[in-house]
């Protein structure tokens, strides 16, 4: 539990903080339309479908204010390497950016259906109401207003119906364009479609500006109207609604239709404004700071890209290096790759697996999809001439707090071991440089792959680490497990007879390979038992599956002192 706080106090201040805010917003704006007396009349009309349908919007507009902010990549990037009041707490809050994107993007699919459901109500009230005759209330109020627009029921004639009024009101059409692209934006944005048509949800979900362009203009018509103040005056809903028969029109000069004197227990027909549109207060910063956002990144993608070496791994594997004009990046950064020969609109992520110390930026891609084998096929047939790329970025990660950590866990599944590539590479160049501002006493490095050809690419590194930890003394430095978990008796039975070589018979490495995946609850009790007094950074690049586990262990193996060893869990996501 210690360690549960201590790794998810500030996400769980920031949940409680959020979900207050979205409940206050709902009960104050419902209570005004609710028990506000201007609104008397129109829930004479409508009920409490109406508050519903406020109290929902306004929750909607709160929501719709942040949802850019966890996508704005290069003010999340300054704020984890730039801003100095940004500490260990805060950078891990900013790591979970995109699963707080995604709960404010099902928070407004909510809100929308309740604003939708309420209107559809109000709308059927409306039109009941239209039909009644001057002889009811609802009949009367349906009947006030003239040219001056002062009138409270929309519905202007008998012959209306709700159909017409969602379809043909400036209202009815932007809720409609709302609602089909908020639809088709949280459908494609499941697991499923992005794993398998990563397109379907890229083009999709740029559904977002015809979205927040609808919420701009919801709210022109004005369709939801309250009395005027100088309405209330002559026409108090407490003493006047009983005897709505008898109100009494006010002529365009001021003076009453009759030649009577002005009484005041007289009451005159009431008039209604609707509110002018709010939600541009709410969403027009956001929408500022996102388009300078695309702005920035339009910019810095339009940048020349000089591809520098293109070299193909088993496994297929593309390992890309470039250089581009006062690019800078540190360890664990990711960038967003475009090749306008596949596609001119398509920008895909990758983990940058270079050093901050090398003259040049690399990625490493798998085949993975249409997009990543388009772009192998390409390289490998224009080996002269590689593709023209344009790139975004870098942006930060969780991996660039890696050195704030005395003990560092790095674990890597498959392709996921990019980050910590770049991480023991800039390890590698900081122990030939003799680096004495390291804070980091010992890393221990889990790579975990299906075949034995995804090793081929990243031995080169370890091999090179290992030589140079042996020779500056520092051979311990370094712990690293590989784990094999596609494998047949054959291999095995093999490993087993090369056992006693000092080489690894898969790898070339002096570390043997294990075979199976590895038992976390032991390298966990393994670690704390070495460093019982240390902070111990845990860092994931893989499945979700694993993420669970590893997290678990975190809390499981920290100790309730916060004196004593500490596991503090940190995954990439991008």
């Amino acid at each position: 539990m210690g360690n549960w706080i201590a790794n998810n106090w500030f996400s769980a201040l920031v949940m409680v903080a959020w979900l207050g805010l979205n409940i206050f917003i709902f009960v104050h704006f419902f209570m005004i339309f609710e028990k506000g007396g201007n609104y008397a009349y129109t829930r004479v009309l409508l009920g409490s479908a109406l508050a519903w349908a406020r109290g929902s919007a306004a929750c909607l507009n709160f929501n719709c204010l942040l949802i850019l902010l966890p996508v704005c990549r290069n003010l999340l990037s300054f704020l984890r390497g730039s801003c100095s009041c940004c500490r260990r707490s805060m950078r891990k809050q900013l790591d979970h950016n995109l699963a707080f994107h995604k709960l404010l993007g099902y928070t407004i699919a909510l809100m929308t259906a309740v604003h939708t459901i309420a209107h559809l109500f109000n709308l059927e009230w409306f039109h009941d109401a239209a039909q009644e005759g001057k002889n009811t209330l609802p009949g009367m109020l349906s009947s006030v207003g003239d040219d001056d627009n002062d009138w409270v029921n929309p519905f202007r004639s008998k012959t209306a119906t709700p159909s017409s009024m969602a379809f043909t009101t400036i209202a009815g059409v932007t809720g409609v364009v709302i609602t089909l692209a908020l639809i088709l934006m949280i459908t494609s944005s499941t697991e499923f479609i992005r794993r398998s048509y990563f397109e379907v949800f890229w083009y999709t979900h740029h559904l977002f500006i015809l979205f927040f362009a609808g919420l701009l203009i919801h709210g022109v018509g004005r369709l939801v109207r309250g009395q005027t103040s100088d309405s209330m005056e002559s026409n108090q809903y407490e003493k006047c609604a009983k005897s709505f028969s008898k109100w009494q029109r006010i002529s365009r000069d001021g003076e009453e239709d009759d030649d009577e004197d002005h009484d005041d227990d007289k009451c005159y027909m009431p008039s209604f404004r609707g509110n002018p549109p709010a939600t541009w207060m709410w969403i027009l910063a956001p929408i500022i700071l996102y388009i300078l956002e695309r702005i920035i990144r339009f910019f810095r993608s339009q940048q020349t890209v000089v591809i520098r070496k293109a070299v193909s791994h088993p496994s297929k594997v593309l390992e890309i290096q470039m250089q581009k004009r006062g690019f800078r990046m540190e360890v664990g950064q990711y960038i967003f790759i475009n090749c306008p020969s596949i596609s001119a609109l398509e920008w895909h992520p990758f983990t940058m697996t270079s050093a901050p110390e090398e003259d040049f930026f690399s990625v490493h891609i798998r085949s993975a999809g249409d997009w990543t084998e388009k772009l192998i096929d390409l390289f490998q047939q224009q080996a002269d001439n590689p593709p023209k790329l344009s790139v975004d970025g870098p942006f930060g990660t969780a991996s660039e707090d890696v050195f704030q950590y005395e003990v560092s866990m790095l674990v890597g599944a498959g392709i996921g071991v990019t980050p910590f590539a770049s991480i023991l590479k800039s390890l590698w160049y900081k122990f030939q440089n003799e680096d004495q501002r390291l804070k980091t006493k010992k890393i221990y490095f889990y790579w975990i792959c299906r075949e034995t050809g995804a090793f081929a690419w990243f031995a080169d590194l370890l091999r090179s680490l290992e030589q140079e930890m042996i020779g500056s003394g520092k051979e311990g430095f370094l712990n690293y497990r590989l784990f094999l978990t596609n494998w047949d008796s054959t291999l095995a039975g093999h490993a087993t007879i090369n056992f006693d070589v000092a080489i690894d018979s898969v790898t070339g490495l002096r570390q043997k390979t294990s075979y199976g995946r590895p038992n976390w609850e032991v390298e966990f009790s393994k670690v704390a038992d070495v460093h019982p007094w240390s902070t111990v950074g845990v860092f994931l690049c893989g499945p979700v599956v694993l993420g669970k586990t590893l997290q678990q262990c975190c809390h499981q193996y920290s100790s309730m002192d916060p004196r004593k060893v500490q596991f503090y869990f940190n995954k990439e996501n991008f």
